[in-house]
């Protein structure tokens, strides 16, 4: 299927266009600590919009209308668990990393338990991110691939450098008002082509919720408690720890707390970003569900090879290919890779703060100038960029790229949500019990991720989802760290 040179050019204009406006904040005068976190100038509602286009990557913009459309509503309870991390945060961590006011989201757990602390924790991060960004890169070219022939390599390729070009100029300013306008054309493009599939359906919107309810499409999931399936409660919980984690301890949501201008716009962000992917998840799923209603009744307007149930991803970007008026098609795939885009350019940028912060001026070079920060942060983000590229080519010809992320995120996560509820839940001062409930919380993390692979050697497993790997991997590293702090804090009374 060949794209149209008019979707092709506004295709290319786009992403011009958002390249160099994110790469003209080089040219403004500017410290360090502005390329971090814009000098803590940034208004309430771009932060918020720059939130809600990193959690809505190219996995969310293919994979959510996939799901509904293959299976049900099932991953629609992660949406549902992220007012209740999104209140904790608003009370809890944006006051407490507001009056730290350090450019890091792990020096609060080096003045806790120690350097080792926040070495641990920001190397999870940055391992975290690069198979984050490999995953997304190689997820966005698989439906381009399918419907244009388009090179997987070239895309990957192609896309990694463009976002680490703005993202590595611009710094965080050119990540969030990218994101900001990103996340309108998100928002413009879902709505646009849910109300184009309404409108094809004969009977409209009415006839979408009457084949949904007879094929069952509109289930939340199972409500048993078999934590080895994909439950309603098995993806509330997994939900609610991830979205903590993101809230609590990433490194590009707390650089987005220290950017807004005061303590109660950083809250105001925080709500419009998290409650703002709510209603629009819910659109990606009804989006998938009308895609299923919709070609139910016009079978014959969908590829022989599409009509495969594990094709579901790229059924709605055969849609946008096929469907929509000329010129809006080169819109609507742009916006497919503004979710990829807008969520790369803050792993870059959220990882080359770490770097510097984390890594580069703790031990490497204490005595760094200022002058040289700068030059830390560009190769930093340079580095993340084609680091990601290169993981991206060798995510090429898994057989499954989400659940490898999946298991990499798990794996990688550490545990850290853990670490840092047990310093802010406890008094304890000793660090052996941290280290003892992180080397716990790691050993239950890789009985569950690598399950299979146990298994097939003969070693006892759990029947658990792998989704729940960090959410026990967490409550391991809190419990084991807790119940170890009591007992040494009792030692010393006695």
């Amino acid at each position: 299927m060949n794209l149209p040179l008019i979707d092709l050019i506004v295709f290319l204009v786009y992403m011009s266009g958002i390249i160099a406006f994110g790469a003209s904040f080089y040219f403004k005068k500017r410290t360090s600590i502005d390329y971090i976190s814009g000098g803590g100038r940034l208004p309430a509602w771009a932060l918020g919009m720059s939130i809600f286009a990193t959690y809505v990557s190219s996995i969310s913009f293919l994979a959510l209308p996939g799901s509904a459309y293959q299976s049900n509503w099932n991953g629609f309870v992660f949406s549902l668990s992220i007012p209740l991390a999104a209140f904790i945060a608003v009370n809890y961590f944006i006051p407490l990393y507001r009056k730290l006011q350090s450019p890091s989201a792990y020096a609060y757990l080096e003045n806790r338990f120690g350097l080792w602390a926040r070495v641990y924790a920001s190397t999870c991060y940055l391992l975290t991110q690069l198979a984050r960004m490999g995953a997304i890169m190689y997820l966005l070219a698989l439906p381009m691939n399918a419907l244009f022939g388009w090179s997987i390599p070239m895309i990957i390729i192609t896309t990694g450098i463009g976002v680490t070009i703005y993202a590595m100029l611009g710094g965080i300013e050119a990540v969030v008002w990218t994101d900001a306008v990103q996340g309108i054309l998100l928002i413009a493009g879902a709505l646009t082509c849910f109300i184009l599939i309404i409108w094809e359906m004969p009977g409209g919107f009415p006839e979408v919720i009457e084949i949904a309810q007879d094929q069952n499409k509109l289930s939340l999931g199972s409500f048993s408690f078999d934590l080895g399936q994909n439950t309603f409660w098995v993806i509330l919980v997994y939900g609610l720890f991830i979205n903590l984690q993101n809230f609590g301890v990433d490194q590009s949501y707390i650089q987005r707390y220290l950017g807004a201008k005061t303590e109660s716009e950083a809250k105001a962000s925080t709500w419009l970003g998290s409650l703002l992917y709510v209603p629009v998840s819910l659109l990606f799923f009804m989006i998938g569900t009308s895609l299923f209603a919709y070609y139910q009744q016009f079978p014959e307007n969908l590829q022989l090879e599409l009509q495969a149930f594990e094709n579901a991803d790229k059924v709605f970007p055969y849609f946008i290919v096929s469907s929509l008026p000329v010129g809006l098609t080169g819109l609507m795939i742009a916006a497919i890779f503004a979710a990829g885009m807008s969520t790369l350019s803050t792993s870059i940028n959220s990882s080359a703060t770490v770097i510097l912060e984390d890594h580069v001026k703790k031990y490497l070079f204490p005595k760094l100038p200022k002058a040289a920060e700068f030059n830390v942060l560009y190769l930093s983000s340079f580095i993340m960029g084609i680091a990601a590229i290169l993981i991206g080519l060798a995510f090429n010809g898994v057989s499954s790229a989400l659940d490898a992320w999946w298991a990499l995120a798990s794996i990688f996560s550490g545990g850290i949500l853990g670490l840092f509820l047990l310093g802010v839940l406890t008094q304890s001062k000793s660090n052996m019990p941290a280290i003892i409930g992180v080397i716990f919380g790691l050993i239950i993390i890789a009985w569950i991720s690598l399950e299979e692979l146990l298994r097939a050697q003969g070693w006892p497993v759990l029947d658990l989802h792998k989704n729940l790997a960090i959410v026990l991997g967490t409550m391991a590293v809190f419990l084991v760290g807790f119940v170890l702090g009591w007992m040494v804090n009792r030692v010393k009374r006695i």
